[in-house]
This record gives structure tokens, sequence and C-alpha cells, in this order.
């Protein structure tokens, strides 16, 4: 089942790289009593329901020309996968710079659906709360 898991969240970032936020919430994978946290930034906090996580998702967008995600490691760990992401993002506003960081995330699924993700801001950080970290 795990493993079931594993790629339940490997084909939400394929569709976010392919097609973007919106196909992905279109999908049929996101439980629409989802739930999203983020342990900082702007919008820290928890969000619920895919309407709030939809609109929340769209603000933290909206500040960017392109922002891609790239996950490097996807890590079953029961009904969570703890995924760790590569971020590239162009801002608007006119600049031509780019950033990148990586962070963290656990993802939970429940009867084949995504429950709930929680956003940590160092893929340290996810992998201790989901305890395969030292």
């Amino acid at each position: 089942m795990s493993q079931e898991n594993v790629e339940i969240v490997r084909r939400i970032f394929d569709t976010i790289d392919q097609s973007g936020w919106d196909a992905a919430f279109a999908s049929g994978d996101i439980d629409q009593d989802c739930e999203v946290t983020f342990k900082s930034g702007p919008q820290s906090g928890t969000h619920k329901g895919l309407e709030q996580v939809q609109a929340v998702i769209g603000d933290v967008q909206g500040g960017f020309e392109t922002w891609l995600v790239e996950p490097l490691e996807l890590i079953e760990s029961g009904d969570q996968v703890v995924a760790i992401v590569n971020n590239r993002l162009r801002p608007k506003g006119g600049t031509t710079g780019e950033f990148e960081y990586r962070n963290g995330s656990i993802w939970t699924i429940r009867e084949g659906m995504i429950f709930s993700m929680v956003g940590y801001p160092t893929p340290e950080e996810a992998l201790k709360a989901a305890g395969l970290s030292e």
C-alpha cells in the first residue's frame, strides 16, 4: 500500500509540472476535505478544505512568474510520504533573477487520496517530523 501512496504523490508532482496546480486540484487525487499546513512563511498555519487550499496556493503563486517544483526524493512512511523538493522561482515585476531552495513536506494519504500536506522550510525538519532522522 505504501508504494501506492508514493505513486499518488509522484502523480501530483507530475501534474503540477506538466499542467499546473489547477490541474492537480482537479485530478481527483486530492480529498475535498484536505488540509494544508505551512510551518513558516506568509501563509503559515493550517488551511482546510479544497477551496481554501486552492486560494492559499494561488495567493502564494501570485508573486511569481514561474515556480517549478522538482521532487528529489519521495520516502514512504506508512500512510505518509515525505517529499524532498527543489523549488526554482522567478518573481514577477520585471526582475530577471531566479532563485531556488529546497524544502520538505509530509503528505498523508487516506483511502487512495491526499488528505493532508504539511510543508516544512527545510528537508531536515520534514524528515525529523516523520521520525526518519536522528
